[in-house]
């Protein structure tokens, strides 16, 4: 016979709240197996979030739920499914009572067009070949003369911290092993009145620039701008600087 004492020691204490915790955890189970055969929550609905390029029905496809599946059924193989698609780089599934299941894709975004063989054709910062089709989507892209990864990474990196630069980008590429030339759009502005610059700016820069030094161009254009100078390029190869090359 087990005393009170002994009942009221520690390790005792630990097994009886793990027992507890196995009788509930078999009751839960017990209670989703249960559900899973109840047509009350069969999947009837998928909703899809988060997709700006893939094809919804891409997404449905690779889901292949059959006209069975129930909500509680395990995730994951849904899951993974659909991160075998290429253009997917993070997928999570959600239940929505009674029978819908909400599917948030996070996509690998395009950063530029490359030269090809086959044309131009949308990669990704990690230099990976997406399946977009430039015909069927307006990709207002940089043009990347190769699949250089550094400039690629670079680019990726412009869109996601500088959009403001990455909006304005024409094409990217080398001049030199450690040095990269991009072209631009002419943006500034003073008043509402575009300044009398070129169509284009070219920006050399050094290979490792931190992409928030690009946001040094702003004020340079608009005091350029302002003073209804035309500039042709910008340097910031030099650290600190920012190197005016006036036509």
């Amino acid at each position: 016979m087990i005393s009170q004492e002994r009942l009221g020691r520690p390790g005792w204490k630990i097994l009886g709240a793990l027992l507890l915790i196995g009788v509930i955890m078999a009751a839960a189970w017990g209670a989703r197996a249960a559900a899973r055969q109840m047509a009350f929550f069969r999947v009837r609905a998928v909703e899809i979030r988060g997709v700006r390029y893939i094809q919804p029905n891409e997404v449905i496809s690779r889901l292949r739920i059959d006209t069975v599946a129930s909500l509680w059924d395990d995730l994951e193989p849904y899951r993974q499914r659909v991160m075998r698609h290429p253009q997917v780089s993070d997928v999570r599934i959600t239940r929505r009572m009674p029978g819908t299941l909400v599917v948030t894709i996070r996509e690998n975004l395009p950063v530029a067009l490359v030269q090809t063989s086959a044309g131009l054709l949308p990669y990704d910062s990690l230099g990976k070949q997406l399946p977009i089709d430039p015909a069927r989507m307006n990709l207002d892209l940089p043009i990347v003369a190769t699949t250089d990864p550094v400039l690629l990474k670079f680019v990726g990196a412009i869109r996601a911290a500088e959009p403001r630069v990455f909006a304005r980008i024409e094409e990217v590429r080398r001049t030199g092993r450690d040095e990269i030339l991009l072209t631009l759009s002419s943006g500034a502005r003073v008043a509402g009145v575009a300044a009398p610059q070129s169509r284009t700016l070219r920006v050399r820069v050094p290979v490792g620039l931190s992409v928030e030094r690009l946001a040094d161009i702003f004020p340079v254009e608009t005091d350029l701008a302002r003073r209804q100078v035309q500039v042709g390029e910008l340097d910031l190869r030099y650290r600190d600087q920012v190197i005016a090359r006036l036509q």
